[in-house]
């Protein structure tokens, strides 16, 4: 028997569930899911990004990672609610729990998506579809919020179903549908093509993902490097990839470049260490995982190197706080000459729910913390990197590290 496969995507998750948090919770008659309406940053200054929106909010053209005033300029009565992470939390692990009763191979990609290897537990309950309808109305019957499920034979192909139709849909995608579902689609829909490789895609004359199917795979790898050859094979539905419960620990996660050109002023520094930190705190979360030692490197231009390292009070998966441990050790380390390289590694690697050790008189709110970097993830792994970008990084070079040296080890 072949493989059953299944992706599960919430719905504009953060607005569903505020929208059900809302109707059941505090008695209110307006469901945020059927009005314009969007979760939003900082509000009351309104400025921040757009984490989540409704579908008539998304027909004024409002796009996820976009800024509020420019989502108020297409929709000037939009509806905008602050964020509750600890809310998406409760509902995230709700949701999670469901899904382990239909297969003990679940993996959580995001806080609002898994996939499940159904292939040994599925004729417990009926065929894929059947099987997949199941789940989909009892999540909306008992956490009141609708799900999206793709089904296919891999995870890549389950999660192109997912995103057909929405919402409160299930659709299948197998190898045999690839010509007349996912073929047709444009380009910029297939899973790791991000808005800069579309662009590139559409100047290389390739609009479909039928196109770029039937394209010479050795051309792209000539051009896209290593992705042209991945995003080659995605539209064809290759993917080996299996259903993981828990992502093997590596050692350790970083992060390096060399500059454009020399750096010899702090602020330039930092703001190239911000960006590394971002990249490793991405990857650090990701695997579901913390680490507690980070490091950083510096080249100089005349080539000598220097490094140094710190073990943290307690481990973390933060952004800010390896930012903010790298920024003490460049401040140590950096002697003024001009800087040709840098680079952020950590180490010391534990498993996510290690209990985090506070000290005394610590008020940093590392909830909140966590539940922005977690909304960040959450957008640039549905719109690429792109999607959300510091305003600090606006017009840099340095404001992503796409060919930076990254390492897993």
């Amino acid at each position: 028997m072949g493989k059953i496969i299944f992706h599960i995507d919430v719905n504009s998750a953060f607005l569903s569930w505020e929208a059900v948090y809302r109707l059941r919770h505090r008695g209110e008659s307006q469901d945020l899911r059927e009005t314009a309406s969007a979760v939003g940053g900082d509000i009351a200054a309104r400025h921040g990004i757009i984490l989540a929106k409704s579908i008539p909010a998304g027909k004024y053209g409002i796009k996820t990672g976009e800024t509020i005033p420019e989502a108020r300029k297409k929709c000037p009565d939009l509806m905008l609610v602050p964020p509750n992470y600890g809310l998406y939390e409760k509902c995230s692990d709700a949701f999670m729990k469901i899904l382990r009763k239909y297969s003990d191979r679940v993996e959580q990609y995001s806080i609002d998506e898994a996939f499940m290897d159904m292939t040994s537990s599925c004729h417990l309950f009926g065929s894929g579809e059947e099987t997949a309808v199941m789940i989909k109305d009892r999540i909306r019957k008992e956490l009141g919020f609708t799900v999206n499920v793709g089904v296919s034979s891999n995870k890549l192909l389950a999660k192109m179903a997912s995103d057909l139709k929405k919402p409160d849909r299930v659709h299948t995608l197998y190898p045999e549908e690839i010509q007349s579902k996912m073929w047709p689609l444009p380009v910029s829909d297939l899973f790791f093509v991000g808005p800069a490789t579309a662009r590139k895609l559409i100047s290389m004359g390739i609009r479909t993902i039928g196109e770029l199917a039937e394209s010479d795979p050795a051309w792209l790898k000539s051009v896209l490097k290593k992705q042209g050859e991945i995003v080659w094979q995605f539209a064809n539905g290759i993917d080996i990839s299996p259903v993981l419960e828990r992502p093997p620990i590596n050692k350790g996660y970083g992060n390096s470049t060399t500059t454009p050109t020399d750096v010899t002023d702090r602020q330039t520094a930092g703001q190239v260490l911000l960006a590394l930190a971002e990249t490793v705190g991405t990857r650090i979360r990701a695997d579901h995982v913390q680490i507690q030692t980070v490091s950083v490197g510096i080249r100089y231009a005349d080539m000598t190197y220097v490094s140094h390292q710190k073990k943290l009070w307690s481990s973390t998966n933060l952004t800010w706080e390896i930012y903010q441990a790298a920024s003490r050790l460049f401040a140590d380390l950096w002697d003024g000459s001009p800087i040709r390289h840098l680079g952020i590694h950590t180490g010391s690697v534990w498993e996510e729910d290690f209990i985090r050790q506070t000290e005394l008189f610590d008020k940093t709110d590392y909830g909140k913390l966590a539940g922005l970097d977690a909304a960040v993830d959450n957008i640039r792994k549905r719109y690429g990197m792109d999607a959300v970008m510091r305003a600090a990084f606006l017009d840099q070079p340095f404001g992503r590290y796409e060919n930076a040296k990254g390492s897993s080890m």
